[in-house]
């Protein structure tokens, strides 16, 4: 995996990579729904929904009720009703995946660079971050709302080049979805993909990567494989 050579930073997904946080959104949401007198849904449902920012999340969870009209008609209540769920419960019931802390450890001392790009609002990512023990680990987080485009628009991760100093082809991208890959792709940035996310619903062996590691840890172990960091 030639294509690792050169990396001397990577840019690591927050949802669905370093955090199960379907237990969170499932909370606010439903708590969303209950205002606007709909019934709960699953966390089997939020799962297919996530991913692509809140505004397209909460889109869809409306409608899975109403037409196009009466989504738009009530989006600015729901998605107030959503952030407001949402901060009151942040972190409270997401868990760390397997090897994350200890993956996000080893691509730190092997003098790696590191940033969090993710397409949740950066009023929810900061303190999520925190909470769980991760904000040290970064020296760059832009949220969903942090850069006029998001995820799977390359700027977020040119900007990130860009603060590093560096080369695309020297930032590797880490995530579960078809969006982490695509930006990734756009940019010029090798991407490896976890297979325990979301993704949509789709199967991450379908997406372009350079590869599917089972944990972070693992990444951490295959670019050390392929790099020597000066």
């Amino acid at each position: 995996m030639s294509v690792l050579a050169g990396v001397r930073a990577a840019i690591i997904d927050l949802d669905g990579t370093m955090l199960d946080t379907i237990p969170d959104f499932h909370v606010a949401i439903n708590g969303m729904r209950a205002e606007l007198d709909l019934q709960p849904i699953s966390q089997q449902q939020i799962a297919l929904m996530v991913g692509k920012g809140s505004e397209n999340l909460i889109r869809s969870v409306l409608g899975l009720d109403w037409d196009a009209d009466r989504v738009e008609a009530h989006f600015a209540q729901a998605m107030d009703a959503y952030q407001r769920h949402y901060l009151s419960i942040n972190g409270q019931y997401s868990t760390l995946f397997p090897q994350v802390e200890q993956g996000l450890a080893a691509l730190q001392a092997q003098g790696l660079r590191l940033a969090c790009v993710t397409n949740k609002p950066i009023s929810f990512t900061t303190p999520l971050l925190k909470l769980k023990g991760l904000d040290r680990y970064f020296e760059v987080v832009y949220g969903g709302d942090s850069l006029p485009r998001k995820k799977p628009d390359p700027l977020p991760l040119q900007t990130v080049c860009a603060d590093f100093g560096l080369q695309p082809s020297q930032v590797v991208a880490i995530g579960d979805s078809s969006n982490d890959a695509q930006a990734a792709r756009a940019a010029g940035c090798p991407v490896l993909t976890v297979p325990y996310g979301y993704n949509h619903g789709e199967s991450i062996h379908d997406t372009d990567s350079d590869g599917i590691v089972d944990t972070l840890l693992e990444a951490a172990s295959l670019i050390r494989s392929q790099t020597t960091i000066s």
